[in-house]
């Protein structure tokens, strides 16, 4: 978004469509810092409580080693 010229409102905008649970306050913080400080390309998950289980679920399932990440949870199929 950045990299197509977002400015703050659009960024609130994204983050509101996203569900991240925050007032107005905290994502206009969140908005200054994004601008401020773009972050890097990566894996994210901030989930409300009834999507957490499909949005963890894709980063416990990573094969490939990811720089940055840190594994602390592995996922076991069963047979």
């Amino acid at each position: 978004m950045l990299k197509d010229g977002a400015n703050e409102a659009d960024i609130i905008t994204y983050l509101q469509d996203k569900n991240i649970p925050a007032d107005e306050i905290t994502l206009t913080k969140v908005a200054e810092q994004i601008l401020q400080t773009p972050p890097e390309q990566g894996y994210l998950t901030i989930s409300n409580a009834l999507q957490w289980r499909l949005q963890y679920q894709r980063i416990v399932t990573l094969a490939d080693g990811i720089s940055g990440i840190e594994k602390i949870v592995s996922y076991n199929k069963p047979q």
